[in-house]
Parts: C-alpha cells; sequence; structure tokens
C-alpha cells in the first residue's frame, strides 16, 4: 500500500512537535488552534472537543481537532489545571503575502509551574520549584514568574526538600539530576507535582550572586533556562535570586502545618475555619500573598518579631489614622503582578490606568503614616516610592475611558502627541467637511436631491439620478454607473476622502505605537514598582493584623528568645473561638516552668486536649509571626520548630497505615527537635496493640526526655504511662476535668495538675448516639474486665440474662472450672494458646 504524503505544512507541524513531545501543541491556522494524532485524540476527549480528521479521503486519516483563537485560554485553563504543558506555535507572518508554507514556531511554553494567565490564580502564589543534588546535598530553587520572587537554600537530606516543596504547594519540579525510582513516586504520587527535567545551567550575574554556593548557582542557573527556554522572551521583571535558610524561619513540616489548619482547614482544604482566614482583613491582593507567606514562616528573630509588634500597637493606638489608611488601601492594585505583565508585553492600558491609580495613592498612604508620628513607621516612609514621572507619564499618556485592547484606538490621550491630535482633528470634522461640501454642490449644480454617499469599494461619491444627469457639473467625474444613476466624485472630495481615511488608519497606527513606547518607558521602573509592591504588601499586613486584635481584642505578647518558660493565662484556640463565639469558649491556662519539659495530659475524648495542644502551636505561630494572642496574658521562648502527631492519618495514597504514619512523624519529630523546639504529639501508639502502644509511648516520652529536651505536650489515654511523673524530673501530669453526678458526666474543657481517674469512653459513646442496650452492655463488659478476673466477658444469655458464674451454687464443676481460670497465666500466653486454653474452658461449662 502506497504511503499517504504529508503535506508541507503537516510536515511543519512533525517538525515542530518533535521539539516538544510532552507538550500538547496548539498549532495557529488561520482563525482557529489546531491539535493532530495523538494530542488530538487526547485533547478531544479531556475538552470535550469533536474529534475529525485531515485527508479523510486518504488510507490514514490524520486525527484533528481544534479550538477558536479567540477562546483558546479557557481551554489552557483546563488542560494546565490537570498538570498538562502546553505549547503555543504562532504563525510568524501575514498569510496573505507568504511564500508557500506560513512561517510558525513556538512562542511560548506553559507549564503548571510557569502559568500566568492560565492558572487565573488571583491572590495566590504559583511557585515553581528546582531540585538539584551534589553528593548527599541538596538544593532548592524556586520562583513565582507572575510576581518575579526568585529564592534558593541549601538542604540536608530529601525529606527536607519534601518538606519545602509541600509547603511551597508547587505544581511543578525541576530536577536537575536524575532523581531514583522511589523520589519520582513520591513526588508524582504523594505530592502530586509535575516533574520536569534540566541539565543545562545558565550563568546570569544579574539575577545570580557570585556569593551564593556553586550548588546553589547551579540550581537556580538551571530553573532560570528553563524559565527562558519555555518563556521564550527576556523577563526584565524577574528578581536576583534571595538566598534564605530554612532555621531563619520557624520550622514545620508540611504534616504539622496540615493538622494546626494554618493555610487551610484540613478536612474541608477551604480557606474558611484556617488561621490565615482569620487574620486575613488585607486590602491588597500583594498583603494576601504576604499574609500567607507570614502564617507559613513565623520569624525566629526576637529583634524583628518586636518589630512588627510595635508597628501593630502604633496603628491599635492611632484608630482614626488607620481607618484612613485601610481606605487608601482599597484603591491599590496588585502592582506586583503589572509589573509582570509589562515585562511579558501582555500589559493593556487598562493595566496602566491601575498602575497610575495606586502610585497616585501613595502619597495618601504617606501622609496617613506621617500623621501617626511615629519612629516604628520611618522605614516604611522612606521606602514608599510615589514615582510621580511615572505616574505623569501614564496620566499625560492613556485617555481615563482607554479600552483594554490596543489595537483599536482610542487609548492615547488628547495633547500627548501633536500628530494624533491632528488626526482626530480630520476625523472629528471630516463629517462636517463632507456635510459643507454637499450643501455647497447642490446649490451651485441646481440638484436639489444631490447628496454624497460612501460604500468600501467607490469610497465616498455624489450619488445623482437618470433625471438630473443634465445638470452634472463640469469638474464630477464619473466613478460608477447604476442603472437609474450615476456616482460621481470630485478633486475636493477625493482630497477629503484621503485626508479622513489616512488619518483613520494612521492614527490607529501611531497610538499603537505610542502605547508600546510608553509601556517600554514603564518597564524601566520594574524594579522600584516591586520595591513598591512589598512595602505596600507590608503596611497591609500590619494593618490587617491590628484590626483583627482589635476586634478579638487580642494581647501583645511577651516573647524572650533565652526564656525556658511558657505562661499563657486564659489563652484560646483563636480559629474555634471565632468559630464558635467568644461566649461559648471556654479559655485555658498553659504554664510550664524552667523545670518543666513535658504535660502528659490524660482525660476523654471530646474533653479538649487535642484543642489545649492546638492553641499551644497556634499561639506560639502567631506570636512569631507578630501577630497578638487571644489570652489575658502570654510569656513565651522563641521556638525554632513545631512538630505535630495530631488526629489519625492513614496515607492511602502509600499504602501506610495509621501507625506507620504515626511512627514515621514521630521518628521525624525526635530526630530533629532541639531543646527549643515544641512537639505535640497527641494518641500516640493508639494504632498499634494495648501493650506495645504503652510500651512505645512511654519509650518516646522517655527520649524525649533523656535526648532532646524540647517542650512537648503527649496526650494519651494510657493511663499506666501517669506514672512517669514519679521518675522523671521534668513531666507533669495534666489532665480535662470533668464533673460526674447521678451518672452523669459533663466535659468541663478545663485542663488542671493531676492525672485522670477515668477516660468516660462509653459516655463519650452515649453523647455519639449509640443505642442504649449496646451501651448497658458495654458496662457490663467494663464491669467484668475492671474486675481482673476474666480476659473476656462471656456474652449475655439469651433466656436468663448473663450467666452469673461466681455468685452461682458452688458445685464440683464450677469449683474446677475457678481454678482453671485462676491458674491461667494471661500475661505469657500466645494467642493461639489462649484460644486453646478458651476452647477448654468452655467445653468445661
Amino acid at each position: 500500500m502506497a504511503t499517504d504524503k504529508i503535506s508541507p505544512g503537516m510536515q511543519q507541524y512533525l517538525d515542530i512537535k518533535q521539539d516538544y513531545p510532552d507538550a500538547f501543541l496548539l498549532f495557529r491556522m488561520g482563525d482557529f488552534y489546531e491539535l493532530f494524532y495523538d494530542d488530538a485524540v487526547k485533547a478531544a476527549q479531556i475538552l470535550e472537543l469533536t474529534l475529525t480528521s485531515r485527508n479523510k479521503n486518504s488510507d490514514n486519516p490524520i486525527p484533528m481537532a481544534g479550538v477558536p483563537h479567540h477562546s483558546v485560554q479557557q481551554y489552557i485553563d483546563v488542560l494546565i489545571d490537570l498538570g498538562y504543558k502546553v505549547a503555543i506555535a504562532e504563525q510568524l507572518e501575514d498569510p496573505k503575502k507568504a511564500v508557500g508554507v506560513v512561517k510558525r514556531d513556538v512562542v511560548q511554553v506553559i507549564t503548571p509551574g510557569t502559568a500566568v494567565d492560565a492558572l487565573n490564580t488571583g491572590k495566590d502564589n504559583n511557585f515553581l520549584a528546582a531540585v538539584d543534588k551534589i553528593a548527599q546535598e541538596y538544593a532548592l530553587s524556586y520562583l513565582d514568574l507572575a510576581t518575579g520572587e526568585f529564592f534558593v537554600t541549601l538542604l540536608s537530606d530529601f525529606d527536607a526538600v519534601l518538606d519545602e516543596i509541600a509547603s511551597l504547594k508547587a505544581r511543578e519540579v525541576v530536577m536537575g539530576y536524575a532523581p531514583s525510582d522511589a523520589e519520582m513516586q513520591i513526588l508524582q504520587t504523594q505530592l502530586n507535582v509535575l516533574v520536569s527535567r534540566e541539565t543545562i545551567t545558565i550563568d546570569n550575574p544579574e539575577l545570580i550572586s557570585d556569593n551564593l554556593s556553586d550548588l546553589e548557582k547551579q540550581v537556580s542557573g538551571k530553573l532560570l533556562n528553563y524559565i527562558m527556554s519555555t518563556q521564550k522572551r527576556h523577563l526584565t521583571h524577574l528578581q536576583p535570586v534571595k538566598h534564605y535558610e530554612i532555621k531563619d524561619f520557624l520550622l514545620m513540616d508540611a504534616a504539622s502545618k496540615k493538622s494546626l489548619d494554618l493555610i487551610s482547614n484540613a478536612r474541608t482544604g477551604k480557606k474558611h475555619g484556617s488561621l490565615y482566614w482569620l487574620l486575613d482583613e488585607t486590602r491588597t491582593a500583594m498583603g494576601t500573598r504576604m499574609l500567607r507567606t507570614w502564617i507559613d514562616r513565623p520569624l525566629v528573630s526576637e529583634l524583628a518579631i518586636k518589630m512588627r509588634q510595635a508597628i501593630i500597637q502604633c496603628f491599635l493606638d492611632h484608630f482614626f489614622e488607620r481607618s484612613d489608611l485601610t481606605e487608601t488601601l482599597k484603591g491599590v492594585y496588585d502592582i506586583e503582578r503589572l509589573a509582570s505583565r509589562v515585562s511579558f508585553g501582555k500589559a493593556n492600558p487598562k493595566d496602566l490606568l491601575q498602575l497610575a491609580q495606586t502610585l497616585s495613592n501613595v502619597p495618601a498612604i504617606k501622609a496617613v503614616l506621617t500623621d501617626m508620628a511615629s519612629p516604628v513607621l520611618a522605614s516604611l516612609i522612606s521606602q514608599l516610592d510615589e514615582m510621580p514621572e511615572l505616574l505623569t507619564l501614564i496620566t499625560q499618556a492613556i485617555s481615563p475611558d482607554a479600552p483594554a485592547v490596543i489595537t483599536e484606538g482610542n487609548i492615547i490621550r488628547s495633547g500627548f502627541n501633536e500628530t494624533l491630535d491632528e488626526y482626530r482633528v480630520v476625523m472629528r470634522d471630516g463629517t462636517s467637511w463632507i456635510a459643507a461640501l454637499e450643501a455647497k454642490e447642490r446649490e451651485n449644480s441646481g440638484i436639489n436631491n444631490l447628496k454624497i454617499d460612501y460604500n468600501k469599494k467607490d469610497g465616498y461619491y455624489f450619488h445623482v439620478t437618470a433625471s438630473n444627469l443634465s445638470q452634472v457639473p463640469a469638474h464630477f467625474f464619473r466613478k460608477a454607473t447604476l442603472k437609474n444613476s450615476e456616482r460621481y466624485g470630485t478633486e475636493e472630495l477625493a482630497r477629503l476622502e484621503s485626508q479622513m481615511l489616512d488619518a483613520r488608519e494612521n492614527s490607529s497606527n501611531l497610538e499603537y505605537d505610542l502605547f508600546l513606547e510608553v509601556r517600554n518607558q514603564t518597564e524601566v521602573f520594574i524594579a522600584r514598582i516591586q520595591q513598591l509592591a512589598k512595602i505596600i504588601a507590608e503596611i497591609d499586613v500590619l494593618q490587617s493584623l491590628a484590626v483583627v486584635a482589635e476586634n478579638n481584642h487580642y494581647i501583645r505578647p511577651d516573647v524572650i528568645k533565652n526564656t525556658q518558660e511558657i505562661h499563657i493565662k486564659n489563652g484560646r484556640h483563636a480559629v474555634v473561638e471565632k468559630v464558635m463565639g467568644a461566649q461559648e469558649y471556654v479559655p485555658n491556662s498553659i504554664d510550664f516552668d524552667a523545670s518543666t519539659m513535658i504535660q502528659l495530659i490524660t482525660g476523654p475524648n471530646m474533653s479538649g486536649k487535642s484543642t489545649y495542644m492546638r492553641e499551644l502551636a497556634l499561639t506560639v505561630v502567631m506570636a512569631q509571626m507578630g501577630s497578638y494572642i487571644p489570652a489575658d496574658q502570654v510569656e513565651l521562648p522563641i521556638f525554632d520548630a513545631i512538630f505535630t502527631r495530631i488526629g489519625a492519618a492513614d496515607d492511602l495514597i502509600s499504602g501506610q497505615s495509621t501507625f506507620m504514619v504515626e511512627m514515621m512523624e514521630a521518628n521525624h519529630a525526635i530526630r530533629r527537635a532541639t531543646k527549643h523546639s515544641l512537639i505535640l504529639f497527641d494518641e500516640l501508639g493508639r494504632g498499634t496493640a494495648t501493650y506495645d502502644g504503652i510500651a512505645l509511648a512511654q519509650a518516646i516520652v522517655e527520649y524525649i526526655h533523656e535526648n532532646v529536651g524540647a517542650k512537648t505536650l503527649f496526650a494519651t489515654h494510657y493511663h499506666e504511662l501517669v506514672t512517669l511523673e514519679n521518675t522523671l524530673d521534668h513531666l507533669k501530669n495534666v489532665h480535662v476535668a470533668t464533673l460526674e453526678k447521678d451518672g452523669e458526666v459533663t466535659f468541663l474543657h478545663k485542663i488542671e495538675p493531676g492525672a485522670a481517674d477515668k477516660s468516660y469512653g462509653i459516655h463519650v459513646a452515649k453523647i455519639a448516639g449509640l443505642p442504649s442496650a449496646l451501651l448497658n452492655r458495654a458496662r457490663d463488659v467494663l464491669a467484668g474486665l475492671e474486675s481482673d478476673s476474666v480476659a473476656v466477658v462471656s456474652a449475655p444469655s439469651q433466656t436468663s440474662g448473663q450467666l452469673d458464674l461466681f455468685n452461682a451454687p458452688e458445685s464440683e464443676a464450677s469449683r474446677a472450672i475457678v481454678t482453671a481460670i485462676d491458674e491461667l497465666d494471661v500475661m505469657n500466653l500466645t494467642p493461639l494458646e489462649a484460644l486453646n486454653q478458651l476452647f477448654e474452658l468452655k467445653k468445661m461449662l
């Protein structure tokens, strides 16, 4: 069978596709972007497109699907959101002027990590991360293409790399080395990121400093090369890469951040019910992003923490000025992202007008802060760059009513360009000139119904009916003949027409050129715009924290670097209190003196142990990000890390049980924690057999006590552990108070010194609504177990109630059974031996 001949256009497609095998190739053909072969088949299914074929009548028709060019973005959005890459191949010349096949090439590759428009992320960052290593040392670099932020750090092991990627919520990771199968499995399956490869390191002294280590320069260079090769343009908004240290911030792994509901509610995945939701009273998109960063990376510098506190206090002391500040911030647009749009060459007139609106608000922001007359605001005020020259340029050049498109005119303000003004005079006055000429020729010729008309073929012309042809003046020349009329022109009419058409076309082209010139001049200010964006964001976050503190009656915590004591008087879990309402919430005090290292917490489920533990963790996070605290008084050390194990967490994706996850997280904590860390363990060991669980829980408590030295809250149901207070000098028992009256139990949600004497599990089951017959049976079983007489309580008789073995009339048989049970060495029986013994006892009965 003869092979179908490939057309030049399809050969061009195949040549381009060869360079982008891992991306959907959108191939511009006229008014459509077309997909072919496997791309078409897959995209048709994903995007619900009609799958057709090219060369339908050939032996091997080519699958084809397409989308209109004006709506392509919505289809790109879907593909990117599902984790695919999209390569955009544009027509590089006018098809009407092309000789042979129209020149086409890929102008941009959009990926989950480089998406700016596609993801429409709004206020959130979209970080692209890169990982590289030399020997056993790792480096991670990340940037946000929408804001230009660029960072790099060194990490000790792959677990730290995973924590950082998870914290960044990166959707794509560029690997600078060949990852192992196990590493790929974790990245793709557990973190659900797109993994790309990059082997080329580029040297860019403007962005990558010589002060970085060789590995940091290597990973940053590979990330930069990946960006340049996918975006295919010079990105002037990228900021010089900044080195940071993990130890410069309060360390929290991804599991801890999730369990504490810092950025999103772990149960719903939504913002509502998180610390971010509680603290977000920001007024700008830039402030919102910075608030997330502050929550994600609390400080460990006492000086920096206290500087934030001082500014918040200043805002609290100046209520009216702060209200004015809030109003001025409402007129601030996302200039950080506007700067990137300028760099990308995508900024439109409305973008520049938003930039000008923001710049016009800067003097008002500066004036409000100056009126507060506080030295703690001096640094912020000095960095508020008004950029009057840029503001003047935009306000003089861009019309306030300019449209978003840049090719249809009406962009440039009158008075900005003399030539453009002349064109506009012609366009504005041309209509009256035509009307005047029509009236003059009508009067001179005596043709009462003479009029000037226009169409695209003949342009402007005098319309003369057949009955008036004898009156046509000599200077008229014929342009067209119709059945009952003639169309004429004159030199004067032709001159007016030429002026008007030229003015219309030339003014549109001139406006386009003038706008590009203004945009290019704006590009010079990108670094200053980005710096201004950071300062406004910082002001916004600090006023937000002041508003939250005032509305919720929070207090300023006393953060002391070298103290070993924790004193929180009537502290509250900030998020739970907000959801419940202050009137319902029961506050708790938390006290660790210098000699106390571990609090062992006992008490029933649903009584408030987990809330108590999270209260301390959230208090630490809020305090070290500079926020005020829900309490009557707070004195805290500065922690270097928080490790948590709270709540069940089966890792179904990797096939790990709750117990395995517990042990892995416990190992992670005790190996990395220092004496300046905070550890929160809730019900550790419950995922295995009781004695195994008790043994492991005790060993972990002892190990932390003897080898780690971290402040620790350890909640447990194993009452056997309360005796540790007698052997461990730095451990104290606390419990959740209960009120028991007439068989009814009330949880007081108050933590008090000492150990709990009961677990009240059956009462919790009652609250949950289990049937009363079931609860009664549970009480009988519990009574039997607590008697220490039998290992298993027999089932109740169907006819005469439960067998009362030990109160039955004595007989030789019953004495033999009692003796057999009494002689059982329950603690040393294997499971099989226990079953055999039970079988023998049943036969005796």
